[in-house]
């Protein structure tokens, strides 16, 4: 039992400090309409290190400690009104990733365990580069509601340039980035 007791301690603390890294790559950004930030590489990363369930915890936490009013996003910003502004949809959207790469990594890990290093490795970028896919439907989505709302109509073709292509080829080395350092701090901290 007290076995049980300290894993999920152990569980609750890597949860946290997922979620304090996630803080700190919001506030490493380049300004632009939407903010080149590593608050993506964090989402990985988690997602990586603690696998889908408690690194989909992980963003919950974080996006409820912006939510309540701390400074955890992009530009030391915190509170109700950055989710439901303009960029919100990406970092709401940093949820709905995560819970699709937790039940992609069920269906591929049950295809691919046992299975070479590298066949798992392209797996685990396949279901992050799919989890990014949604991040940016969703926050695109959102982007343009809000935008059209405020400013005026938008077509999804500027959306897109303003809120996807600058950011593919960034946020694909953010995935291999997340792959590398994820499974060396996941063999050294033993999950």
């Amino acid at each position: 039992m007290k076995k049980n007791g300290n894993s999920a301690i152990v569980n609750m603390v890597f949860i946290a400090m997922m979620a304090a890294i996630m803080a700190v790559c919001a506030w490493i950004t380049i300004p632009a309409a939407v903010p080149f930030t590593l608050q993506t590489f964090a989402v990985f990363l988690a997602i990586c290190v603690l696998g889908g369930k408690n690194g989909t915890i992980s963003v919950l936490v974080y996006i409820l400690l912006g939510a309540v009013g701390l400074p955890v996003f992009s530009g030391f910003k915190g509170g109700i009104g950055v989710l439901l502004g303009n960029t919100g949809g990406y970092i709401i959207g940093f949820l709905f990733s995560a819970l699709v790469m937790w039940l992609l990594e069920g269906v591929f890990g049950r295809k691919f365990s046992g299975k070479s290093k590298g066949v798992a490795i392209a797996a685990e970028f396949v279901t992050m580069l799919i989890g990014l896919i949604v991040c940016y439907a969703f926050g695109t989505a959102w982007f343009m509601v809000v935008y059209t709302r405020s400013k005026g109509a938008l077509s999804l073709l500027t959306c897109l340039g303003w809120c996807v292509f600058p950011f593919i080829i960034p946020d694909v080395i953010k995935i291999v980035l997340a792959l590398f350092i994820g499974r060396r701090v996941k063999k050294a901290i033993g999950r």
